[in-house]
């Protein structure tokens, strides 16, 4: 088995107006230091050991899980995971 840990975020110059709230909303709190806040998504897959993990991440992402217009997303992926 492998895990996947799979990050979603919008890309550079796509608005983000709940990452505009949050920072706003830390200023409220007294955090001015932060300029900017992007919100995403994480998410965590496992799956069974296949030569061909990568490919199918990549067409998880392109097809259903990223909206391959206004997001990017990287991902990492953890051998011999026990379940």
């Amino acid at each position: 088995m492998k895990k996947i840990n799979l990050y979603i975020t919008l890309k550079q110059g796509v608005l983000d107006p709940q990452g505009k709230a949050v920072q706003e909303s830390l200023h409220t709190l007294g955090y001015t230091a932060v300029k900017q806040a992007r919100v995403g998504k994480y998410m965590e897959l496992i799956v069974e050991d296949d030569a061909n993990v990568e490919q199918q991440i990549e067409e998880m992402c392109t097809k259903l899980l990223a909206n391959p217009v206004i997001e990017d997303y990287t991902y990492i992926v953890e051998e011999g995971i026990v379940q």
